[in-house]
């Protein structure tokens, strides 16, 4: 670029010659360019006097802009130095005394300085000359540049007119192509004024061209948002023309009033239930879906139903807890005699809960036999601390689906039992009695086992996510009691997450109690009688436990009971009103034959006979282990179905036998020309376990060495090869078997000494207790005659 050093004068400004004094209008907002046509609206009452004055002179004034756009009354502080004199082509005046004004630039000037003491501002002004361009190389692509992007600009939709394009193309003035440019473009006051202020037309010229790159990348970012937004109405308005035909043809079936309906009620109980975030979003997503749908469609069914479901839940439902301890101890007593330990630990946990307002819920595990109260106390629980109870039964479960639930894919997709549970219920802190857990069952369909660590697990289960809800459910408040009757089958990471409560059989004294206080009362009331028209007898109850039930808990004296109370109830219906004494008489003629034959002991002390003690699922037993020997080549023969662990304890006794033969003086070749055959009675029922190793043991001793065992003994233990005797389980149910068959001397495992602490005060002062160590000790004990030498 080449400046000249001279300054020639444009045709223009040959023409018309410019005062050195002008008067000034203020502009807000806007900055003029020379060659510029620009309507002004003037009704500051200084700038109309202006206005005036320069229509009655040259009609030229200075256009300057303010620095501050809400100034009323600039001064020459907030107005820019630099300006534009401008001539007034045209004004009209408004109704209102205000002035539309109708300006062209002229030329680029600067304020010397301010008349004072005029009625309207004026300014002596000296005009700004720019320099001569050469039109180069630079200057010619920078004019392309230009024009390119002014013709871009007004293709993007920039309200820009064609004359102003086709001034734009024929024009080779860097200068006056930049100031056309820039009265065209929208920039703050300052960035106007700076290109105003810029003399050097190729330096204004660039200036332009970057701000038109500028407004071309803008305006193509926003074509793309207008046109993303265009295609998102149009699909609007297509969903809202489509709804409208829906519902016109919805009205014209009467299907539109119901479903609307229906909408709104669902949207108002989803506001109502508190349902938390997560599952508030999905409800309302599946309520929007369910809006878009045809009534009549397969799927607006599935969609409802889930609503339903989600709707339903007890998500904020709480049942107030009863924290009155004294309260709560006088209802377990009341509904179970007896179960210390667990009404201990409920009460304790009514504690807790009644300090720190904020716990979570147990898991506990009643492992007991059949009857013994385990459901029934389930309930009790509930009702002490007032909350509703929930049972379901696991027994044969095979389907992990039953637990999580089905996924809404599947067609008759339901949530699994716990949820049921918990909206049956219509609390989320319920009781939640799982029973049978110990008969769970697995297979091709998964493991419910498993699927249960969650739920029963306080970690986790605050977070339960039920496959056809989608949405965690929150069970840390639900107090969750399970059952079973044997611990073993339960799966080892489930019975970890448990508290085990043991609830061990009942003995006589404590049947006859729960009997008088709670049997007899509910089965009269069942039945239609009073307490006037019947009378049991407490030998009569007696009689009816010990000759016509045996089980560990009180299910068949129950219904024992209840069959006497029909036949009661049949003498009042005939008219026989008088009163029934129920005495152990009046039992065999309601009952029949007696069902229960006790064991009966031996006339005599018996070499091979030897009373052992059995657990059962329906309690305790008694077991006479016989053995004898024939002359044989040394075979043992085991009979009476027994199982592999039980064959095993009579293989150990054996070789502890043979091993001690000096001692218990047997005969050297006693076993090599003898067979010893054991049996045990009742053989058609299987039995199994390591506890009767030392009656086994006592038997083999007593036929081997021709000595009895004494007849008065019964014993339980598991024997090692180094003939100790390790402990058992099931102690209190063999103790109360021994106890009801007239035997007072058991001998027991010294490891077992201390689990007498379950068996009530009553049967401790009945019964003799040998606790021993050794084998020695045992046939020292039972064995009649001389006493053997212990082993050193």
């Amino acid at each position: 670029m080449t400046v000249k050093s001279e300054e020639p004068k444009t045709q223009n400004e040959a023409e018309i010659p410019i005062p050195s004094q002008l008067p000034v209008l203020a502009m807000r907002d806007m900055v003029t360019f020379p060659f510029m046509i620009v309507p002004v609206f003037i009704g500051r009452e200084p700038f109309v006097k202006a206005v005036d004055s320069a229509l009655s002179q040259h009609r030229m004034v200075l256009l300057l802009a303010q620095r501050d756009p809400a100034v009323d009354e600039p001064t020459a502080e907030t107005l820019y130095s630099v300006g534009t004199v401008g001539i007034i082509l045209r004004m009209l005046k408004m109704p209102d005394q205000k002035q539309r004004v109708l300006i062209q630039g002229l030329q680029r000037a600067r304020v010397r300085n301010f008349v004072e003491g005029a009625p309207h501002p004026i300014a002596e002004i000296e005009t700004l000359n720019e320099p001569t361009t050469e039109l180069t190389i630079e200057v010619e692509a920078t004019i392309r540049s230009v024009r390119a992007a002014l013709e871009k600009v007004a293709a993007l939709g920039k309200n820009i007119s064609p004359e102003i394009a086709i001034v734009a193309n024929n024009t080779d003035d860097p200068g006056r192509l930049a100031d056309l440019a820039a009265s065209n473009l929208e920039m703050k006051v300052e960035e106007a004024q700076d290109l105003l202020e810029t003399l050097d037309p190729l330096g204004r010229l660039r200036r332009v061209n970057e701000i038109l790159a500028r407004e071309v990348e803008l305006l193509s970012m926003q074509q793309k948002i207008s046109e993303q937004a265009k295609d998102e109405i149009e699909k609007t308005q297509k969903e809202y023309f489509l709804r409208q035909q829906m519902k016109a043809i919805q009205q014209e079936l009467g299907e539109a009033g119901e479903m609307a309906s229906e909408i709104t009620a669902l949207k108002k109980k989803a506001e109502e239930v508190g349902l938390p975030q997560e599952a508030k979003e999905e409800v309302d997503r599946q309520i929007s879906r369910l809006e878009a749908m045809h009534p009549d469609s397969a799927e607006t069914g599935m969609v409802r139903t889930y609503i339903d479901w989600m709707l339903a839940l007890p998500w904020a439902g709480t049942t107030e807890d009863q924290l009155d301890l004294s309260e709560a101890q006088k209802i377990l007593d009341e509904d179970h005699y007896d179960l210390e330990k667990v009404k201990t630990r409920i009460i304790e946990y009514l504690a807790v809960l009644k300090l720190t307002q904020n716990m979570r819920g147990p898991i506990l595990c009643f492992v007991g036999p059949p009857g013994v109260g385990k459901t029934s106390l389930g309930r009790s629980i509930a009702r002490a601390l007032g909350r509703k109870f929930v049972r379901i039964s696991l027994g044969g479960l095979h389907d992990e689906a039953e637990v999580r639930g089905h996924r809404r894919t599947y067609i008759g997709a339901m949530p699994g039992r716990i949820i049921q549970g918990l909206r049956n219920a219509g609390s989320n802190n319920p009781v939640f009695m799982l029973d049978e857990v110990d008969k769970v069952g697995m297979d091709f369909r998964g493991d419910p086992s498993s699927a249960l660590l969650e739920v029963l697990d306080p970690e986790q289960n605050n977070a339960f996510r039920d496959n056809y809800l989608g949405v965690p459910f929150d069970l840390s408040r639900v107090l969750f009691i399970t059952t079973a009757n044997l611990p073993d089958p339960i799966q080892p990471a489930l019975r970890d997450r448990m508290e085990v409560i043991q609830l061990t059989g009942y003995t006589e004294n404590e049947k006859l109690h729960i009997a008088k206080r709670y049997l007899i009362p509910k089965q009269v009331a069942a039945h239609g009688i009073g307490s006037e028209d019947v009378e049991f007898q407490d030998d009569a109850v007696l009689t009816v436990i010990n000759r016509y039930t045996r089980e560990a808990g009180l299910r068949n004296l129950e219904r024992e009971l209840a069959t006497i109370c029909r036949k009661v109830a049949r003498q009042k219906a005939e008219g026989r009103a008088e009163p029934v004494a129920v005495t152990p008489d009046r039992v065999h003629r309601y009952l029949g034959p007696e069902r229960i034959l006790p064991e009966e002991l031996l006339q005599e002390d018996r070499i091979g006979v030897a009373v052992g003690l059995a657990w059962t699922p329906a309690g305790g037993d008694i077991l006479f282990i016989e053995a004898i020997a024939m002359k044989g080549r040394g075979e043992l023969i085991l009979t009476g179905q027994l199982g592999d662990v039980m064959k095993e304890s009579a293989r150990a006794a054996m070789s502890y036998a043979r091993a001690r033969a000096v001692q218990f003086k047997i005969p050297e070749d006693f076993f090599e020309k003898h067979d010893i055959h054991i049996h045990v009675p009742a053989g058609a029922i299987p039995k199994d376990g390591p506890s009767a190793g030392v009656t086994l043991a006592a038997a083999l001793v007593s036929v081997c060495s021709r000595r009895p065992v004494r007849r008065n003994v019964a014993m339980t233990g598991e024997i090692t090869l180094r003939g100790r005797v390790a402990p058992i389980g099931g102690l209190k149910e063999k103790v109360l078997a021994a106890r009801q068959a007239k035997i007072y001397e058991v001998i027991l495992p010294e490891a077992n000494r201390k689990d007498l602490e379950d068996i009530s005060k009553d049967v401790l002062e009945e019964m003799k207790f040998v606790f021993v160590e050794e084998i020695d000790q045992v046939v020292n004990t039972v064995l009649v005659a001389e006493k053997l030498v212990p082993s050193k």
